[in-house]
């Protein structure tokens, strides 16, 4: 039987942490995504997000994430590239963490972005996950630069930035979902992450770093 990582190799990659594993979203997971999302992400009318996604009619919602999904894999280039990692918790899908970049050889700089629905919240999941990807750019594509955003009232979001060692860098007003907000950009570095006592476990990695140009 053909292997998923043979079409589109970064299928190959999973990343193990103490208590998650993290890998692409293929498309037998769409409608776990989907039901996670559905569970609930945020407090009702008070989007965290950019693209207040979340918030779609439930039937709106799995369509738009399976487009989502197809539309970052289609567009992967060693130019621009998104990775959407699912995050599996005791078997259970719980959320997605993301990392992408542009003109990443030149740049080596990554961007993060996360989701977790409501009942996977508090335990400490979201600072364990963001490591794990802060671990794999840094350790694993020689990133220089994790950046992150956040809207300025997202404490909890900014709670983890800040004890990871993300520093502030600054803030700017920006239209989330047709309201003004003000988005709190945060940076990382190899020498400011506190990085965790466990080790990361890394598959799939070669074939990885080849599809994205990433020697």
């Amino acid at each position: 039987m053909t292997s998923p990582a043979s079409y589109w190799p970064p299928f190959a990659l999973a990343l193990s942490t103490p208590r998650l594993t993290l890998r692409p979203i293929r498309d037998e997971d769409i409608p776990a995504a989907v039901d996670a999302a559905l569970s609930g992400v945020h407090e009702p009318g008070r989007s965290p997000f950019s693209n207040p996604w979340a918030e779609s009619p439930a039937e709106e919602l799995g369509p738009k994430m399976a487009q989502w999904y197809w539309r970052c894999r289609a567009g992967a280039s060693p130019q621009q590239w998104t990775l959407l990692l699912g995050i599996w918790h005791d078997g259970d899908f719980i959320g997605c963490q993301d990392i992408e970049a542009k003109d990443f050889a030149t740049l080596r700089t990554v961007s993060t972005g996360s989701w977790l629905k409501r009942s996977a919240q508090g335990r400490g999941l979201g600072k364990e996950m963001r490591a794990a990807v802060a671990l794999y750019a840094f350790d694993w594509l020689g990133a220089e630069v994790a950046e992150s955003e956040a809207a300025a009232w997202n404490q909890q979001s900014l709670g983890v930035s800040r004890s990871l060692g993300y520093e502030l860098n600054g803030t700017s007003p920006a239209n989330w979902g047709g309201i003004r907000q003000d988005a709190q950009r945060v940076r990382l570095t190899p020498a400011s992450f506190n990085r965790p006592a466990w080790t990361l476990e890394v598959q799939g990695h070669e074939p990885t770093a080849k599809y994205l140009g990433i020697g």
